[in-house]
């Protein structure tokens, strides 16, 4: 074992590691095309997220990147054009909720 450089250790866990946005956002709902590689981009901008997490979120976009194109058919297949946004609009319409809000009456003013 004190053959194995320390690169190479390095390295195998760089690759153990790697695409750990693109396997956490696939395993939920479609979330769009590329979504870890999105997620890893914000985490990087946020001012919020942890000096601990963002070394490895830097580490990990490119493999977030690479794993997102391998899966890009996977999200192709899965998105189907209708986000939660547009169920809610359907739904809407089939239970006629729009006409019986445009005749709601208005709320009255709260006092400050």
């Amino acid at each position: 074992m004190k053959r194995f450089p320390l690169t190479a250790v390095l390295i195998c866990s760089a690759f153990a590691s790697s695409g750990c946005s693109s396997v956490m956002s696939h395993t939920g709902a479609s979330q769009g095309y590329y979504p870890g590689t999105r997620a890893s981009a914000e985490m990087i901008g946020d001012d919020k997220t942890s000096w601990a997490i963002k070394p490895l979120a830097i580490i990990d976009l490119p493999f977030s990147a690479v794993l997102d194109t391998i899966l890009l058919p996977w999200d192709y297949f899965r998105s189907d054009n209708n986000s939660i946004h547009d169920r809610v609009l359907q739904s809407e319409k089939m239970a006629g909720t729009d006409a019986s809000l445009a005749t709601a009456a208005s709320m009255p003013a709260q006092p400050h």
